[in-house]
């Protein structure tokens, strides 16, 4: 929003440009959303938003581990060889609406863990391998969506989508 207001006092853009992109920003679902906000107001070094499509996760004969706030591109390779590699979603900002995981998953495991409110579909091939993992909600149009594409030889993919807590109050009523 600060390089919206300053391109505004600027004059780079006008009040209702300024109206129209602030009300985009609010709007956004995702972070490549908000990233094309600015795209034209300021280079590569001065975005508030930076992403990196270039980012890959391997784990050869080791345990690799995506967690907490970090970028989710909208195209990720993912290597497991012999190893296990875990991509937790809670936190994530997802760059796009759809997210592409291409997994090569030769004698090891993919572990994937979404948010409620995420469809997750497990497509591609897989030799001596299993898929594993709880239901995930069923596409809906909005909801953000992840394929994972496989190419498994001996390895296991498994999705987890972990149930929210309810809290239980054990509070007796007030007599009066």
């Amino acid at each position: 929003m600060a390089l919206l207001t300053e391109a505004a006092q600027d004059g780079r853009l006008t009040l209702g440009e300024h109206a129209e992109r602030a009300g985009q920003a609010y709007a956004a679902k995702t972070l490549g959303e908000l990233a094309v906000l600015t795209a034209d107001l300021a280079g590569p070094d001065r975005q508030p938003i930076r992403l990196d499509n270039r980012r890959s996760v391997a784990a050869m004969f080791s345990r690799e581990r995506r967690e907490g706030r970090w970028v989710v591109p909208a195209s990720l390779a993912v290597t497991a060889v012999f190893g296990e590699v875990t991509l937790d979603l809670r936190q994530a900002l997802l760059q796009a609406s759809r997210i592409t995981v291409y997994a090569t998953i030769i004698g090891g495991t993919l572990q994937l863990i979404v948010p409620e409110g995420v469809s997750v579909q497990l497509t591609g091939s897989s030799v001596l391998s299993r898929r594993t993992g709880t239901a995930a909600a069923p596409a809906v149009p909005g909801m953000p969506q992840i394929e994972v594409r496989t190419l498994a030889f001996g390895g296991r993919v498994r999705t987890i989508v972990p149930r929210t807590r309810r809290r239980w109050s054990l509070r007796r009523a007030d007599p009066r």
